[in-house]
């Protein structure tokens, strides 16, 4: 059968983003634009907008940028680093004439840049992967949000195809059960496991986001695959913000609670990122660890994210050519 050589196939790795600075100002552009989303923040833009400016965008970014600050790194950004590893990788796994391109839902490379260069390289057949594991409109769908404005003056659009999750697949937990065996093989084994995703508030779920249910799901998986019983693994969810409800339990009272239960030493592992970040880096690395040894606790240790370990990029790949059947 004849190639039609005018169909070209190219991949639009994205992940949520991040600041271009570990400052103010930076981190202040960088908010305004997450935090103005109505997927991230769904209240009436009357309401909203005015706290937004008049308040947070005031008071977060110094604090926020003080935090960025401990993790930053000769290289940048630790998300943004791990995104161009990630998308090094997978692309010497794929055809050399299948281009792999990452970007940022907030912030830069952004999402219509990443699907211009697409554009410049011939694609007319993208397959769309937002590296979230688990789904939610407040990611997932923010994604598909932002490549659909990017295309609204386009003459002609690509092709479209999309990975809307991945919390169940084979590679994907496998991937993860080895990164916790690699790490208790070189650093020892703790009581417990704690499986610390992202939170949303728990109206999003209410009106039926299937995230919490997926996060169940990887956890119960994750947990079957290491061969851990309840007493030995726990999900929770960190990074809530604001005064209203979020999905519970959360990580740090979790924490507080193991640490005056005698637990002696939690392992944390965040199994919702599919890269290191802030909210890996700083706020579970760093602040929780905090957290537990003030409460009592002797031993905490975080196990990083998968990032660019071979076996999450196997699983990338293997995505990509289950989504491009008949495509290829």
């Amino acid at each position: 059968m004849e190639i039609d050589r005018e169909k070209k196939i190219g991949v639009l790795l994205t992940n949520l983003g991040t600041p271009e600075a570990p400052t103010t100002a930076a981190v202040r552009r960088y908010l305004a634009e997450f935090l103005s989303d109505r997927r991230v923040v769904d209240r009436p833009r009357w309401l909203w907008l005015p706290v937004l400016h008049g308040v947070i965008l005031r008071l977060r970014p110094r604090r926020s940028a003080h935090a960025y600050q401990k993790v930053w790194t000769d290289e940048g950004s630790p998300l943004l680093n791990f995104g161009r590893r990630q998308q090094l990788a997978l692309q010497q796994r794929l055809p050399g004439d299948v281009p792999v391109v990452l970007a940022m839902r907030y912030g830069q490379p952004s999402i219509a840049a990443g699907l211009q260069q697409l554009r410049a390289a011939g694609v007319t057949r993208v397959l769309l992967i937002p590296l979230y594991p688990q789904y939610s409109g407040s990611t997932t769908a923010s994604t598909f949000d932002a490549v659909a404005a990017a295309w609204s003056r386009w003459p002609r659009l690509p092709e479209l195809r999309m990975v809307m999750d991945y919390h169940d697949q084979d590679g994907y937990i496998q991937a993860l059960a080895n990164s916790v065996r690699d790490y208790w093989n070189q650093h020892g084994r703790g009581e417990k496991l704690l499986l610390s995703f992202h939170g949303t508030p728990q109206a999003m779920s209410d009106a039926g986001d299937p995230y919490y249910l997926q996060c169940q799901t990887t956890a119960r998986l994750l947990a079957q695959r290491l061969q851990l019983s309840d007493d030995q693994c726990q999900l929770t969810f960190q990074s809530r913000f604001g005064p209203e409800a979020w999905l519970q339990p959360y990580t740090d009272k979790t924490l507080e609670a193991l640490a005056q239960q005698g637990v002696g030493r939690v392992d944390v592992l965040c199994p919702g990122f599919s890269a290191d970040c802030l909210e890996t880096l700083e706020e579970i690395a760093m602040l929780n660890r905090d957290l537990f040894l003030q409460a009592g606790g002797r031993d905490y240790h975080y196990i990083p994210a998968l990032n660019d370990r071979e076996d999450h990029i196997a699983m990338l790949a293997g995505l990509v050519r289950q989504y491009t059947q008949g495509w290829l």
